[in-house]
């Protein structure tokens, strides 16, 4: 994240700890004091919580990356039918998590050929919205109704965005959409390991291989990348040391993506609880008085609303969307919250730096209307089927360390993440090489 959006970050929690002091009830000094207990417990409960799931979820993303080849994706999202639909979504499953990573590869296969919707449509939202980290987490913190919920929705938005796409963009803006990528990546290429784009003129990281030039971002990337294993099997790398490094260093490249944003995450979670009077959520969201479906329609555009101002993406959503659902903000408004990460500002303005302000302003419109949308059509669907959860199930209780499954569960996590790091920072295993990265050589 950027300094400024840390800047408005701190404004944002400042703003909440006011809010607090200024509505509630109590004696100040007993509220403080009481506030900054439950937002440090709750914090920490979330973390330990979600702690081996994002282990776990991270090593896969990294598998996937380090273990798999891009170099035919594109190929096989060159269309809008239910098949290039499909494999979009499928490829964003399997990937990465960071809103950030999904928007910079979603750009990249569509420049290279696949449309706006197998791409901007499925596979951004998918690597954002339906990866398997984010599934657990949601899963651990709100149950498996959420779960479901944010599959068929994420299905659902997709739907909305491909129709979006296909009948409701014209062509001319969505090619001219392409144009603008090509014009301003004209004269960059591809760091092959974590996929930014780079001007060779000013890279201060290359290598030379075969005749062929190969541009990185920083040290680590080059470090992490070696041409002769470009084509090694998933078996080799899956049973070689230098593939578990591989698969080391892509996660590593994740954690550093997403760290703070899941930190971020956990804390504004925390001062929300701990500082947020129960009275100031019961005039917010006051029931239905102008029924339930108006309620849940506006409430929803709220959740969409919120997940904007927060600039908390992906994972780093969830944890505040627990939150926002025990203190009363109804089921599909919180899918609206969560599916809202991908028109954060800074995302909205990569969208014009991309695409062009016509293109971007009609994308991230289509964003949140499928995301308002979507979470009102779920709630119904839930609702009817009898199965939405109650708000005191949600996942914000005190941190308290026992023997049981989580206890084992975390600490397997942290073996497993600290062997990881080993591999990561090791030269000697890097130097074997079998990386096993697709490339991507200078234009």
């Amino acid at each position: 994240m950027e300094r400024n959006e840390y800047a408005i970050l701190v404004v944002i929690a400042l703003a909440t700890i006011v809010l607090g002091t200024l509505t509630t009830s109590r004696p100040l000094w007993p509220f403080f004091v009481e506030s900054t207990r439950q937002f440090v417990t709750t914090t920490a409960a979330m973390a330990w919580i979600t702690w081996w799931a994002l282990v776990v979820g991270f090593a896969i993303a990294g598998g996937v990356e380090a273990w798999t080849s891009d170099e035919k994706v594109s190929d096989l999202l060159d269309g809008h039918g239910l098949r290039e639909i499909g494999y979009g979504s499928l490829f964003g499953f399997v990937s990465s998590s960071c809103s950030y990573s999904a928007i910079a590869t979603a750009k990249n296969l569509f420049k290279k050929g696949g449309s706006a919707a197998a791409t901007i449509g499925a596979f951004m939202f998918a690597s954002t919205n339906l990866v398997i980290e984010i599934g657990i987490v949601i899963y651990l913190l709100l149950g498996w109704q959420f779960l479901v919920a944010d599959l068929l929705g994420g299905f659902m938005l997709i739907g909305l965005m491909a129709f979006g796409f296909v009948y409701l963009t014209p062509n001319e803006i969505i090619e001219q959409a392409r144009e603008n990528i090509q014009d301003e990546n004209g004269s960059t290429v591809q760091d092959p390991v974590c996929g930014m784009e780079i001007d060779p003129e000013e890279a201060d990281y290359s290598i030379e291989h075969d005749g062929q030039t190969y541009y990185f971002c920083s040290q680590s990337c080059k470090d992490s990348f070696d041409p002769e294993e470009a084509s090694t099997t998933i078996r080799e790398q899956a049973t070689s040391l230098s593939g578990w490094k591989a698969l080391a260093d892509k996660q590593w490249s994740e954690w550093g993506m997403l760290w703070d944003e899941i930190a971020i995450g956990f804390i504004f979670a925390g001062l929300i609880a701990g500082f947020i009077p129960e009275s100031v959520w019961t005039s917010v969201f006051s029931g239905p008085t102008f029924g339930l479906p108006v309620y849940v329609f506006w409430t929803a555009i709220l959740g969409a609303v919120i997940g904007v101002a927060t600039f908390v993406c992906s994972v780093g959503n969830v944890p505040f969307g627990a939150v926002l659902y025990a203190n009363g903000l109804p089921f599909g408004s919180v899918l609206s919250y969560i599916y809202a990460d991908l028109i954060v500002p800074p995302i909205m303005d990569a969208y014009r730096e991309y695409y062009g302000t016509k293109f971007a302003a009609i994308l991230s419109g289509m964003i949140f209307f499928s995301a308002v949308l979507t979470g009102f059509v779920i709630h119904f669907i839930f609702l009817g089927a009898g199965v939405i959860p109650d708000p005191s199930s949600v996942r914000i209780a005190e941190v308290g360390i026992e023997m049981n499954y989580k206890l084992v569960l975390n600490v397997l996590a942290t073996i497993f993440f600290l062997f990881l790091y080993w591999l990561h920072r090791s030269e000697s295993v890097g130097e074997e090489g079998s990386h096993g990265e697709h490339t991507h050589t200078a234009d």
